[in-house]
């Protein structure tokens, strides 16, 4: 990198303030079918993955055990994911309900079409862009991030 470029402002604040607009975007789309975005993803895990022990699942989506626990809550109140007995006594797995797989179908329209208006918005180009300069920092950043977890 060439030590001419003069960077304005923290990267983290950046970040975290596209972070936040993005979560609007999605947000104020998914929320026509009474979901957050947090949510739709975590209820789109569990049907991807089928009946999965909680451990796995926070593992799988970068998370830790017990914000898992506190993400799951909602969606079981609301009937869309249970946790069903596991291999042992004391052991659970995740797995939606026929209602959670029904909403997770609902908001999946609701997320392409914010995905869709997105895309118009700063174009395909700019989207594929981004992405690919997400996938680049986080496998650069993967033995930080590995470190800390």
């Amino acid at each position: 990198m060439s030590t001419d470029i003069k960077l304005q402002g923290c990267t983290s604040s950046k970040v975290r303030q596209l972070t936040r607009r993005l979560a609007q975007h999605y947000d104020a789309e998914v929320m026509q079918c009474g979901m957050k975005t947090t949510q739709y993803s975590l209820l789109s895990h569990v049907v991807g993955l089928g009946p999965i022990r909680p451990v796995d699942l926070a593992a799988r989506m970068k998370m830790t055990p017990s914000t898992l626990s506190r993400n799951l809550q909602p969606l079981v109140a609301a009937g869309w994911l249970v946790l069903a007995p596991g291999a042992d006594a004391r052991s659970r797995l995740v797995q939606a309900t026929e209602a959670g797989v029904a909403k997770r179908q609902e908001a999946q329209r609701h997320w392409k079409a914010a995905q869709q208006k997105l895309n118009a918005q700063l174009g395909i180009e700019r989207v594929a862009a981004l992405h690919a300069l997400i996938d680049d920092s986080l496998a650069l950043l993967a033995p930080e991030a590995e470190a800390l977890d």
